[in-house]
C-alpha cells in the first residue's frame, strides 16, 4: 500500500476514534452554499471564458449557481423514495446564506462601502427561481430538507473590497457581470471568516448576529447550528454565535484558525460531540459524496466505506456533500448524474444498514446534548 493511501486510513480511524458514540447507525447529510450565488447563468460563464478568464478551471464557476425550481424539485423526488425503520426520509441539512452582495449600492458608493440584498431579493432577480422559497418549506415540512444558518453572504467582504477599490480591468469586468469572481485563478473572496488581522472579528461577529436573525425572519425558526464557511473561523466568533442561539458547530475535525494571511492557518482540532467553553458541540463530518469535486471512479463506493468505518465505530455518519453536486441550470447533466448517484448511495445504505435513522444536523446535535448513547 502506497504512503499516502496508509496516511489516509490512518486518519480516517483517527477522526471516529474519540468522542461521542451511539447504540443506533445515523446518518446526517450536510449540504453547504445553498442561497448563494456563483455564476450567474451560462451567458455570463461563456462571456467570461471567451474573455479569456480561466473559470473553466474550477469546478464551481463552470457547475455552481443559485438553485432553481428544477433543481429542488428533483432532489426532493429522490430523497422522498427512501424511509428509515421509523418512517423518516433522508433530509438533508441545507446550510443557507441568507444575503447576497447588492452590487448596484456598492457600486453606487464607489465601493468604499458593502451593501446586501436579501437571499428572496436575489431570487426574484434569477430566472426560474420564483418557486425556490416556497420549495423549501415544502421540503422542510415533508422531512426531506432542513435549512441551517451558514451566514449573511458566502464572500469576504473585507478582502472584495479591498479588490475592487483597486479597480483593476479583471475585477472591475468580473463585478460587472455580478460575481464576486477575483478575475484570477480560482479565488472568489469566499472564506467569510478569514481576517487581515482580528479587527475585522468586529465586522463578522456583525454579519453573524445580522445573519441570525435574517435567517429566522426568512425561516420562522432559529438555526441551532452553523458551519463556517470554508471551515475557517477564529473561535472568538464561537461566544457571539452561542449568544445568539446556536448550539452546534459544523465542521471537519480540523479547524482553519486565521493568521492574517489567507492560505496560512493554524490548525486546532475537534471530535463527534468535544464541547468549547461556551457549551457548543461539535459535530465532525467523517465521510463525503462529492461526485462533482473529485475525480473518483466510484464515488459511491467511497463514501459508503466511509460510511461503514463510522458505524463500526459507533459513530454517527455525517456525509459532507456540498449544493454544487445538485445542479444543473449550467450543466444539466451534472444534476442528472449525481442524483442517479445519490439514489445509489440512499439504496446501499438502507440494504447495508436497515436500522439507520436519518437526522438533521441539529437533530444530532440534541441527540449529543440529550446525553443519549
Amino acid at each position: 500500500m502506497k504512503l499516502s493511501k496508509i496516511k489516509t486510513a490512518i486518519t480516517q480511524r483517527m477522526v471516529n476514534i474519540p468522542g461521542f458514540r451511539s447504540k443506533d447507525p445515523i446518518l446526517v447529510l450536510e449540504s453547504d452554499d445553498w442561497g448563494s450565488i456563483r455564476m450567474p447563468d451560462q451567458k455570463v460563464y461563456n462571456d467570461l471564458l471567451n474573455n479569456g478568464y480561466k473559470i473553466a478551471e474550477s469546478d464551481y464557476n463552470r457547475l455552481d449557481t443559485l438553485e432553481s425550481n428544477k433543481d429542488l424539485e428533483a432532489l426532493f423526488e429522490v430523497l422522498k423514495r427512501y424511509k428509515d425503520h421509523s418512517g423518516q426520509h433522508p433530509v438533508i441539512t441545507a446550510n443557507t446564506i441568507v444575503g447576497n452582495p447588492d452590487f448596484e449600492k456598492i457600486e453606487a458608493s464607489d465601493f468604499k462601502e458593502y451593501y446586501y440584498e436579501t437571499v428572496t431579493d436575489t431570487l426574484n432577480r434569477y430566472k426560474s427561481r420564483d418557486q425556490v422559497k416556497e420549495l423549501w418549506m415544502q421540503g422542510y415540512n415533508e422531512g426531506v430538507y432542513h435549512p441551517q444558518f451558514h451566514g449573511r453572504e458566502h464572500v469576504n467582504i473585507v478582502r472584495w473590497l479591498e479588490a475592487l477599490q483597486k479597480k483593476t480591468p479583471e475585477i472591475m469586468y468580473t463585478f460587472k457581470h455580478k460575481t464576486t469572481f477575483s478575475g484570477i485563478g480560482d479565488y472568489n473572496f469566499m472564506e467569510v471568516l478569514d481576517y487581515n488581522s482580528p479587527e475585522d472579528l468586529k465586522i463578522m461577529n456583525q454579519s453573524l448576529e445580522e445573519g441570525l436573525k435574517m435567517f429566522q425572519d426568512l425561516f420562522g425558526y432559529p438555526s441551532k447550528s452553523f458551519i463556517p464557511p470554508c471551515y475557517a473561523w477564529d473561535s472568538h466568533i464561537e461566544e457571539t454565535l452561542a449568544k445568539n442561539g446556536v448550539k452546534y458547530l459544523q465542521g471537519l475535525f480540523i479547524q482553519s484558525v486565521p493568521t492574517g494571511t489567507f492560505g496560512n492557518y493554524k490548525r486546532k482540532y475537534h471530535f463527534m460531540g468535544s464541547q468549547n467553553q461556551y457549551g457548543q458541540y461539535y459535530l465532525i463530518r467523517n465521510a463525503f459524496f462529492e461526485p462533482s469535486l473529485n475525480n473518483s471512479s466510484d464515488p459511491v463506493g467511497e463514501c459508503l466505506s466511509r460510511v461503514d468505518l463510522a458505524f463500526k465505530w459507533k459513530k454517527p455518519a455525517i456525509i459532507s456533500s456540498h449544493r454544487i453536486n445538485f445542479m444543473g441550470s449550467l450543466v444539466e447533466n451534472n444534476r442528472t448524474r449525481n442524483l442517479e448517484l445519490l439514489d445509489e448511495l440512499l439504496k446501499n445504505i438502507l440494504k447495508k444498514w436497515p436500522d439507520v435513522r436519518f437526522m438533521s444536523s441539529d437533530q444530532l446535535g440534541d441527540l449529543i446534548a440529550g446525553g443519549e448513547r
